[in-house]
């Protein structure tokens, strides 16, 4: 049975909860803002919820890095707020599997598999390519910290 995280039992849940729900209410409302402002229009290519999972990834990557692995952001909501919450509510499975069925139901089934195919890859490299690079950020810096406080710098 896994440990519960501190601040997710009791009173602490309340505040918790209240992160996720913000946190999603924004990110939702970035990721409809943006398709929006770029709509797939009728039998068009669903573009932008590419680029909002594609970017939700890599946000994902970056946030899990410095959160989880380096520790670089320590506040107890940080996770909750951004990750489960911001990007969340930005990503969008959902709307994903909806536009690969509607490219099916168009009876267009090359774009339904690429579109299928591309979000998935540009996603997994997204997030692998992000939490990559901002790990070697983190570590450059920290040891670029380490130099100047050394002796004879």
């Amino acid at each position: 049975m896994p440990a519960r995280r501190p601040g997710a039992a009791g009173a602490g849940r309340w505040r918790v909860l209240g992160a996720v729900a913000a946190g999603g209410a924004l990110g939702a409302t970035a990721r409809y803002a943006i398709t929006l402002a770029w709509p797939a229009g009728e039998g068009g290519f669903p573009w932008a919820v590419l680029a909002v999972n594609t970017l939700g990834c890599a946000l994902i990557g970056v946030l899990m890095v410095l959160v989880a692995e380096r520790e670089a952001v320590t506040h107890p909501l940080a996770r909750p707020f951004l990750g489960v919450g911001v990007l969340g509510g930005f990503t969008t499975f959902s709307t994903y599997a909806a536009g690969v069925s509607e490219l099916l139901a168009r009876q267009e089934a090359v774009a339904a598999m690429a579109y299928a195919a591309v979000t998935a890859v540009a996603a997994l490299g997204a997030v692998g390519g992000a939490a990559a690079g901002t790990r070697a950020l983190v570590d450059g810096h920290r040891r670029a910290r380490g130099r100047e406080g050394a002796p004879g710098a």
